[in-house]
């Protein structure tokens, strides 16, 4: 049976984090569908349409990962919803740490709610990207760090392209 599963996401920017878990989940589903979310409520560094061509051109150059069985796309609405309209029924969600599994666990509640037919997978990232996440790659690369032992150069690079033209926004992390 074909398996496709969602992995829902902000991805401000992608982190190695998030491309071991696609890596990963690949092992798991014979398709994975990276849905990029676009939350009135939080500021960006990257538009969702910048954010979706920055993972489709490290896909293209990521080794082991095959791009054929990736999809990405900017979520709108409710991610249920999209679920539901590409015939899925799996949801894959990442844990760092204990601290996260309490809002993903409201999520997922929130999910089985909406539609009871879809399953929340929580998959833990591996050891070395536990502390990594988007918020403090962009904190660190706003300050002047090296970031490129926690995400792929060609982010690395668009990170540094905002910072030398000063479009970063310090209220955002």
């Amino acid at each position: 049976m074909y398996k496709t599963a969602v992995y829902p996401g902000s991805f401000d920017p992608i982190t190695y984090g998030h491309l071991d878990l696609i890596k990963r989940s690949l092992c798991i589903f014979d398709r994975i569908v990276v849905a990029v979310a676009a939350n009135r409520k939080k500021p960006y560094l990257f538009s969702q349409e910048e954010r979706v061509k920055i993972i489709k051109k490290i896909l293209k150059v990521e080794e082991g990962i095959d791009e054929e069985r990736v999809d990405v796309v900017g979520l709108k609405g409710l991610l249920v919803k999209y679920v539901e309209s590409i015939d899925s029924k799996v949801i894959i969600r990442g844990l760092r740490a204990v601290s996260d599994f309490e809002y993903e666990l409201q999520l997922a509640t929130t999910n089985r709610m909406l539609n009871p037919d879809i399953e929340t997978i929580f998959m833990m990232t591996a050891e070395k990207y536990s502390f990594l996440s988007s918020t403090i790659v962009k904190e660190i690369s706003r300050l002047g760090g090296d970031v490129s032992g926690m995400v792929h150069p060609i982010v690395a690079d668009e990170l540094l392209k905002i910072h030398s033209r000063g479009e970063d926004n310090e209220n955002i992390m």
